[in-house]
């Protein structure tokens, strides 16, 4: 497409002399922006990606992607109905649970909590609750038992061994008024999630026993469906109407977590225009140079004009200069970002640790660590995106350059 005689005159027009100094700046400056805003889209495209992958990741752990309640408090009949709805099509578990809001309290303070009652070994098949399980998880067969979270033991000041107290607001009905009901509860083992919402606010505790203390009998809260894929909800949900005949409320995960997972896609969608704006600012500095070149280079056009080149080659001539400074500070922005990506949290870490201020407080982004997942799709739009502004912008100088009148050019010279 490109002679050698037309790379070798754009690549000389980039290198310049003494004189043309100022020319090099702007131009080492529109590569610099190219670099740093594909650097920065990279970048923010990643951390917010996989900030959607970690949060989803952590409450379907958690919470599974269907919720199966009965018309009243409580779900009655709940083993059947678990055993039926293990058979249809994408569900991988069906998990009894009770819940219910508490007071924990222990001898250094009182914090509010969640309880969840589930039998043993459904615990176990969580495997984001059994990678971070620190304690005895055998004692937690036992009545008295119950897993809490690491935060909220920490801010308890517990550890595995200790007794808490749970209160439940639901209190006895006596005759001198509603009198809060209590239970002691061992710790036989901590959680730690990732996620500071779960971590600091829930207690696991066997089923039997919270169907006692809860005091529903032969009844569950929920029951909690697991399925092989996240985007089936819709199709088992319509299973589950026909199989319970319409007797039991579906709640999915979507409706659950619909307005925190469109908040995080709104600020993405809105990151990308904004840092857009940088590889544009930086395709008018490329505008801005090579105006400035074609005007410095009037009489070299002239010349070359006359010895017989064509418009044609000039604008390519020109064209390459532009397109060379925008093809190159895309692949340092892609490197740039990428390296940056993969190594984002040891980044993080070390910045905190050399300044000394706390830069992702998981108090306020729910994660204790700061995640990144590049996707090829995003990265190769940002690519094609970068280059058709960085082309764009070579249009117009090299058009004037290529229409440029040499005997008008020699006159002025």
């Amino acid at each position: 497409m490109f002679s050698a005689f037309e790379r070798m005159v754009a690549l000389r027009y980039l290198r310049a002399r003494r004189r043309e100094g100022f020319i090099s700046v702007i131009a080492g400056f529109s590569l610099l922006g190219i670099a740093l805003g594909v650097a920065t889209l990279i970048i923010v495209m990643a951390v917010m990606n996989g900030f959607r992958e970690e949060l989803l990741n952590r409450i379907l752990g958690l919470n599974g992607h269907i919720s199966v309640y009965g018309q009243g408090i409580a779900l009655g009949g709940f083993d059947p109905l678990a055993d039926r709805l293990r058979g249809l099509p994408g569900v991988v578990q069906v998990t009894p649970t009770v819940e219910g809001q508490v007071m924990v309290a222990s001898a250094t303070g009182a914090a509010g909590g969640i309880v969840r009652g589930i039998r043993p070994a459904d615990l176990m098949a969580r495997e984001v609750i059994v990678a971070g399980l620190r304690g005895d998880m055998k004692a937690f067969s036992g009545g008295d038992a119950v897993i809490v979270g690491n935060r909220l033991a920490e801010r308890l000041g517990l550890g595995v061994g200790d007794e808490i107290t749970l209160i439940s607001p639901k209190g006895n009905v006596t005759a001198f008024g509603t009198v809060p009901r209590l239970r002691d509860y061992r710790i036989a083992a901590t959680f730690n999630v990732g996620m500071y919402e779960y971590d600091n606010t829930f207690v696991f505790m066997p089923l039997e026993a919270a169907q006692l203390f809860f005091r529903l009998p032969d009844a569950v809260s929920q029951l909690e469906i697991t399925l092989d894929r996240a985007d089936r909800v819709d199709e088992v949900r319509a299973a589950i109407y026909r199989s319970t005949d319409a007797s039991v409320s579906v709640y999915d995960w979507q409706q659950a977590n619909s307005s925190f997972f469109n908040a995080i896609k709104v600020e993405r969608n809105v990151m990308f225009l904004i840092l857009t704006l940088i590889i544009l600012v930086a395709a008018f500095n490329i505008i801005s140079s090579l105006i400035m070149l074609v005007k410095d280079k009037g009489g070299d056009i002239a010349i070359l004009r006359s010895m017989g080149a064509t418009r044609a080659m000039i604008t390519r001539i020109f064209f390459l200069s532009g397109a060379s400074v925008g093809m190159i500070g895309t692949l340092v922005g892609v490197v740039l970002g990428l390296a940056f990506a993969a190594n984002i949290e040891a980044i993080r870490q070390f910045i905190q640790h050399l300044t000394g201020a706390e830069l992702f407080s998981a108090e306020i982004y729910f994660l204790t660590r700061l995640p990144a997942r590049v996707e090829a799709v995003e990265v190769a739009g940002v690519v094609v995106m970068a280059l058709v502004l960085s082309f764009a912008a070579t249009i117009y100088p090299s058009w004037r350059a290529a229409r440029m009148d040499p005997v008008e050019a020699l006159r002025y010279e």
